[in-house]
C-alpha cells in the first residue's frame, strides 16, 4: 500500500472535517474521478452529478477508510460504485441517452488514451471521429465490462488495484478485460473506416 503523503495529510484533515481539505481533495482528484465516471456512463451531465456525489460520499464516510488500500483505490471504488448505481437507476427509468463525446469540451476529458497530438486537420478530424466511435463502443458494452476496460486501458490501473476497486478476483478481471477488448475492437472495426497510409 503506497498512499501518498498528500493523501495521508488529506485523510487526516478530512477526518477533522476540515472544509479546506475537502476543496483540496476535489481539486487533486476531480479529473480522474470525472474521467472514470464519464467513460463508464457516457454522459457528461450525469458524470458531473455523479462526480459531485462521489466527493460528498468521501467527505461523509472518510472514517470508513481503514488505510489497508491506497486512498486513490478507495476513492475509485466509490466512483465506480456510484457510476454502477446511476446506470441501474437510469435503466430503471428507461433512460438510455449518451452524450456524443464530440460535444464534450476538450478540457473535461483530461486524458486522451487513443492518440497523440495530430497536426493535419484531416488527421485531426479522423482522430475525433475514431474517439467518438470508441466511446460509442464503450457505451455498447455491459457496465461490468465497460468498467474494467476504463480502469485498465484508460486509467492505467494495475490488475490488483482493479481487483480491490471491483471486488473481483484478478483472474476474473483479466478475463472480463479480454472479452471487453475483443468486443470493443469488433465494434470499432465495424463502425469506423480505417484509411490506409499512402
Amino acid at each position: 500500500m503506497l498512499t501518498s503523503r498528500r493523501d495521508k495529510r488529506l485523510v487526516k484533515a478530512l477526518r477533522a472535517r476540515d472544509e479546506d481539505a475537502f476543496s483540496e481533495l476535489v481539486q487533486v482528484h476531480q479529473h480522474k474521478v470525472f474521467n472514470i465516471v464519464f467513460r463508464i456512463l457516457g454522459d457528461k451531465q450525469e458524470a458531473e452529478d455523479v462526480a459531485q456525489e462521489v466527493f460528498i460520499t468521501v467527505f461523509k464516510h472518510i472514517d470508513q477508510f481503514r488505510g489497508d488500500a491506497k486512498f486513490s483505490t478507495w476513492l475509485y471504488r466509490i466512483a465506480t460504485n456510484h457510476a454502477r448505481n446511476r446506470i441501474k437507476y437510469l435503466s430503471r427509468r428507461a433512460r438510455k441517452k449518451h452524450q456524443d463525446i464530440q460535444d464534450t469540451p476538450e478540457g473535461d476529458v483530461v486524458h486522451n488514451p487513443f492518440g497523440t497530438s495530430i497536426s493535419r486537420p484531416d488527421k485531426q478530424a479522423q482522430a475525433v471521429e475514431l474517439e467518438a466511435v470508441i466511446q460509442e463502443g464503450l457505451n455498447s458494452l455491459g457496465s461490468e465490462h465497460r468498467e474494467i476496460i476504463v480502469l485498465r486501458d484508460i486509467e492505467n490501473l494495475s490488475y490488483s488495484e482493479i481487483s480491490e476497486i471491483t471486488g473481483l478476483a484478478e483472474g476474473t478481471v483479466k478475463s472480463r478485460l479480454f472479452r471487453a477488448r475483443v468486443a470493443l475492437k469488433q465494434f470499432v472495426q465495424a463502425n469506423y473506416e480505417f484509411e490506409e497510409e499512402l
